[in-house]
């Protein structure tokens, strides 16, 4: 069983800066694929950033291509997410994901974190 507990999520103004991270336990952390997804009010879960199995690579949304940037320290079992540019329609609950790299799929979730643009 993994365990994912995300932290960094706060109230910042547009056009400001936020980083996100990840802690991850249990399991062997180098063989999971790890990702951040996002939902807001009224919204679907959305795929923001980290493996894209079918890319077989690290992929972003294309709504925080250039803004946002994906990181993980194998050492330290985090993955991060460096979030630049923000704008009002990145108002969410941030979630960290993971999932055996083997198995083509999230299904571990941590319990999200709010970010909050303001104007």
């Amino acid at each position: 069983q993994v365990r994912l507990v995300e932290s960094g999520g706060g109230l910042v103004q547009a056009g400001g800066s936020l980083r996100l991270s990840c802690a991850a336990s249990g399991g062997t952390f180098s063989r999971n694929a790890m990702g951040w997804f996002r939902q807001a009010p009224g919204k679907d879960r959305e795929f923001v950033a980290g493996f894209s199995w079918s890319g077989g690579s690290t992929a972003y949304g294309d709504s925080v291509k250039g803004r946002f940037t994906f990181s993980r320290d194998n050492a330290k079992n985090m993955v991060y997410l460096q979030m630049n540019s923000l704008r009002l329609e990145d108002t969410a609950v941030y979630y960290c994901a993971a999932g055996p790299a083997s198995s083509g799929t999230y299904y571990y979730w941590g319990q999200g974190t709010q970010v909050t643009v303001s104007s």
